[in-house]
Formats: structure tokens, C-alpha cells, sequence
């Protein structure tokens, strides 16, 4: 069942929307008395000649402007509060949802996608809490201008509020096609960001494969269905205005016309014809102000049914109930594990084994990874920690034990050491050292006070490898998963990379998940994945020499 999130944006903002809308209520009404006290001035003091009664009225005047002005801006104050902090509530309700170690929210999203529903969306949602005060007002011009009139003549008085719930109906109606288009743009839109993201973060490698002018061929395309469906958005848009406009002019000019032949008739005094029209023509103000707020609630609705449908994601793993022990060992079992490559995988990781995996598969290896981080549960068979089966931890518990490296780990906007930190204290420098990551300070302006640009992109990927290294190393968990850390960095600094994750996980049980000689030479064994399914374990060494198809894939 999906959340009602726009429900809940206006009403986690109720205070502050309840405060604008009274605040922009007693703007639209004070300025509806505007037309009357003039017309209330023409009668008691131009028509009479008073000049203390034109003095007197001029001051009440004076002072309805100020209620007005004060209450138009406190009132837009406020409600724009509202609007910030409910989109931003929902940014923070949409981070924890995709961040959630269970998973799910970004599965079939590009994350570029993601990102768009978190800033545009979450903006269009959040901007409902200061239209509804600015509806709430505008409902409160046309009722106060219709009570006037209802004062001055029946009949116009029955013309605006009774015209008033038709108006309101004609314009919900005229706001489904453009809520529909809303909501394919916000569609096409995000799927284009999402495309763009990819191809930026993977345009080095594009340019390396030739692979560039295809990719850019695809942002094309993608980008004309985005374009295709904004500009139907903006007819859909233009159209539902224009209607609107058409409307209200309608009943503006029909109060005009009525009002006019009322005090031809003698039925009303010339003052109250001079308050009529003047009424008549500030009630084009609010009923333009009902367009508007009836896109943008159009356009709330639209952007809700997405976030919603993020928040309301499945998780890819259940949460758990069990606890791990106090102290994790970091014995890991694998039996029988089957899950897409993989296939009866039996593997049993001794505390403190540093053990080697080598896959001729990488759908194997990925999977493995995936179900060691629980990132999946396993379509049949179980992984277990200690003793106590993966499937019954919770992700976000599993993972203060079990960290796993992935092979393509993204660095952030900050310092080298920052990076390397990743939050916690304590002396990184074993981890700078065993990764190699200290030489790619010493080439750095500031070293390890370095700050790197986004991703990591100021480094080469050889630097950005070890730099991720002696994040995973410095983390030091009961049990290190790594995939691949080695791919871009020379022989050398390999082989030196290799004696530094034995040094520094001595005694710390480590899978390494990789086809690097350097690496598999110093593990404690070696477990080869063959179309997923194992079918040789035993030392590096007597692999090489023994196993034909382990020495192909290894040394190929």
C-alpha cells in the first residue's frame, strides 16, 4: 500500500499552513474591502461634500493597506517555510528509504532518476503547502466580495456564490490532463538526468571501449522523449490557463453587466456601482489565483504518486530478528547456496582465513557478493556468521561484521584521509600503508590533506583503487569481502598491495574475490568457481600447476 504523501507533507506542516492561510485569508479580505470603502467614500463624503468624512474614511484606508501589506507578507513568509521544510522532510524520508541497508528502492531507478525525484519532486510536493494557503485565501476574497455584493444586491450576490462551486468544479476538471502530462514529464525528465549520470560517470570508459558516440546517440534519444514530453506538458499547462482565464473572465465581466443595469434601475446607489465594479474586478484576481493553485495541486499530485512509489518500494532482503555475538569470530558457512550464477556452493571459511575466490564467471562473483552482503537472500541454501544464519540478521547489523568491497566503491568530495576515515577515529596510517595509498599522497599538493573532486575523479583509477582499499582496510571488520582491488595498479605496487592486506588482516578472516595472482599467492587457499559451481579448492600454487582450467583464468 502505498504512503499518501501528499497527506502527509501538508499535514506534517499543519501549524505553519494554518498560520498562512489565516495570515493570506485577511490579506484577500482586507483588499476585498478596498472597492467597498471606496464606494462607502463616494457616498459619505464626495457626494456629500464632508471633507472630515473624506479625512476619516481616507485614514480607514490607510489602515486596511497596512493590515493588507503586513498580512501579505507575513503570510508569504510563512507559507514558504512550509513549502522548504516539507520538501526537505521528504528529501530526508527519500535518503533514508534509498540509503536503507534492506534495499530495493533502487531497483529498476537509474540513480540520477533517484536524485531527480528527491529535488524536483520533493520541491513540487512541498510547494502544495503554500498553495493551499494561497487557495484558502483566494476562496476567501471571492466569498467576502460575495457577501458584499449579497448586501448590496441579492442578485449579485446569488451571481458569485453560486458561480464560485461551478468555477471550482470546471477547474478540477480542466486539471486531469495536466496532472497526467505532469506526470509523464517528471518521468521522462528523471529517466534523462539517470541517463546523464551514467554516461558522465562512465565517459573515460566509454571513451576507452569507442563506445562514446552510441552512448551519446542513446542521451539523445532519451533526451528528445524528455523534451517531447515537457512540451506536452506545457500545452496541457497553456491550455488548462487559458481556460481558466476564459472562465473567470466570463464571470467577472457577467458581475460588471449585472451590476451596471442594477444601478441604471436605481436599484443600487452609484457608490455601491463604483464598489460592484471595483469588486468585480478584484475577483479576477482570486479566481486567476485558483488556475494557479489548481496546477500547481495537479503537479503535487503527480510528483507524490512518484515519491510514493520510492517510499513504497519492496525491501529486497526482510529485516531480522537475531543478534550477533558480541564477539564475531568470523567463521562463515556457505551450504548449498544457489542464487542466479551461482550454483550448490559449499564453502567453509575458517575464523581468521584469508581465502581466495576466483570465479570464470563474474555473474558468479557478483552474486557471491551480493549474498555475503546480503544484499539478496539466496533462492535456495544459507549462509550463516558465527553460527547464526545471514537471513535472520538484520542488514544494518550484519554489515558492523561483515563489510564488503566492491570493486567499483565510489570516493567522496572530501580529503584523502577523510576518505579513508570514513567517519571514525583512530590511526589510519597501517591501512595508507598496506593499500599503497601512501604514494598516492606523496603525489598529491596537500597529501593526505588532499581534497579529491567528485567520485574521486581527480585520481586515476590505479589511485582511486587503493585509496578505496584503505578505506575497507582501516575499517578493520571481523570479516572483509573484496572484490577485484587490484585491476589498475602496476605489478609492483601489487605485489606490495598483496603483502600489506596478509600483514594487516592477520588473524581477521578475509575473502578476497579476485583473478590477481599477487593476491591469490598469499591466501591461506584457494576456492575456484567453474560456471558457478565449485570445482577446485586447495593453494594458489598447486592450482597453477594442476588445474588447467584455474591456470587459464588466472594467468590468461
Amino acid at each position: 500500500m502505498r504512503p499518501n504523501v501528499l497527506g502527509r507533507a501538508i499535514r506534517g506542516q499543519w501549524r505553519l499552513v494554518t498560520i498562512s492561510s489565516v495570515l493570506y485569508a485577511g490579506h484577500q479580505g482586507t483588499e476585498a474591502l478596498v472597492p467597498v470603502l471606496i464606494g462607502v467614500v463616494i457616498d459619505d463624503a464626495v457626494a456629500t461634500g464632508s471633507g472630515g468624512a473624506l479625512l476619516r474614511w481616507i485614514g480607514v484606508l490607510a489602515a486596511v493597506f497596512l493590515v493588507l501589506s503586513m498580512c501579505f507578507r507575513f503570510g508569504a513568509r510563512t507559507g514558504e517555510r512550509a513549502s522548504y521544510q516539507a520538501g526537505h522532510a521528504l528529501r530526508l524520508q527519500l535518503t533514508e528509504r534509498v540509503l536503507d541497508h534492506r534495499g530495493g528502492a533502487e531497483a529498476n531507478r537509474l540513480s540520477g532518476a533517484l536524485v531527480n525525484i528527491a529535488t524536483d519532486d520533493a520541491k513540487r510536493v512541498g510547494a502544495v503547502n503554500l498553495a493551499l494557503p494561497i487557495g484558502i485565501a483566494a476562496l476567501s476574497g471571492l466569498v467576502v466580495g460575495g457577501v458584499v455584493l449579497l448586501s448590496m444586491s441579492l442578485t449579485l450576490g446569488l451571481l458569485v456564490l453560486l458561480g464560485i462551486p461551478l468555477l471550482l468544479w470546471a477547474a478540477h476538471l480542466l486539471g486531469k490532463p495536466l496532472e497526467r502530462r505532469s506526470h509523464a514529464e517528471q518521468e521522462r525528465a528523471a529517466h534523462a538526468s539517470g541517463v546523464a549520470t551514467d554516461l558522465v560517470g562512465g565517459l573515460r570508459v566509454l571513451k576507452g571501449i569507442g563506445a562514446a558516440p552510441a552512448a551519446i546517440a542513446r542521451y539523445r534519444r532519451t533526451s528528445q522523449n524528455s523534451l517531447a514530453a515537457t512540451l506536452r506538458a506545457a500545452r496541457a499547462e497553456a491550455w488548462h490557463d487559458g481556460a481558466m482565464l476564459v472562465l473567470t473572465g466570463l464571470v467577472v465581466a457577467v458581475i460588471a453587466l449585472v451590476g451596471g443595469r442594477l444601478a441604471a434601475q436605481g436599484e443600487i446607489s452609484v457608490g455601491n456601482l463604483v464598489a460592484a465594479v471595483g469588486l468585480a474586478q478584484f475577483l479576477l484576481g482570486p479566481l486567476t489565483i485558483f488556475a494557479w493553485v489548481n496546477g500547481q495541486l495537479a503537479q503535487g499530485r503527480a510528483s507524490a504518486a512518484r515519491i510514493a512509489s520510492v517510499l513504497a518500494a519492496p525491501y529486497s532482503v526482510p529485516p531480522g530478528t537475531a543478534a550477533l555475538p558480541e564477539s564475531v569470530a568470523g567463521r562463515l558457512r556457505l551450504h548449498a547456496v544457489s542464487h542466479a550464477a551461482l550454483r550448490q556452493v559449499d564453502v567453509d571459511v575458517a575464523p581468521g582465513e584469508l581465502i581466495g575466490v576466483v570465479s570464470t564467471d563474474p555473474g558468479a562473483a557478483t552474486a557471491l557478493l551480493e549474498c555475503l552482503g546480503r544484499e539478496t537472500d539466496p533462492a535456495t541454501g544459507s549462509l550463516s556468521l558465527d553460527g547464526v544464519p545471514l537471513d535472520t540478521l538484520n542488514p544494518d547489523e550484519l554489515r558492523t561484521a561483515v563489510l564488503v568491497a566492491a570493486h567499483d566503491a565510489d570516493l567522496f568530495e572530501e580529503s584523502l584521509i577523510d576518505n579513508v576515515r570514513a567517519g571514525r577515529d583512530g590511526d589510519v596510517r597501517p591501512a595508507l600503508s598496506a593499500a599503497a595509498a601512501d604514494e598516492v599522497a606523496e603525489t598529491l599538493p596537500d597529501g593526505v590533506r588532499t581534497v579529491l573532486a567528485e567520485r574521486g575523479r581527480s585520481l586515476s583509477g590505479g589511485q582511486r583503487q587503493r585509496a578505496a582499499l584503505a578505506r575497507a582496510l582501516a575499517a578493520n571488520p571481523p570479516v572483509l569481502v573484496v572484490h577485484d582491488p587490484t585491476t589498475a595498479v602496476d605489478a609492483m605496487t601489487e605485489a606490495r598491495i598483496a603483502a600489506g592486506i596478509r600483514a594487516t588482516r592477520d588473524g581477521r578472516t578475509t575473502v578476497l574475490v579476485t583473478t590477481s595472482p599477487a593476491l591469490l599467492a598469499v591466501t591461506d587457499r584457494v576456492v575456484l568457481l567453474d560456471g558457478g559451481a565449485i570445482s577446485a579448492e586447495g593453494e594458489h600454487a598447486d592450482l597453477v600447476h594442476g588445474n588447467e582450467r584455474y591456470r587459464t583464468t588466472v594467468l590468461a
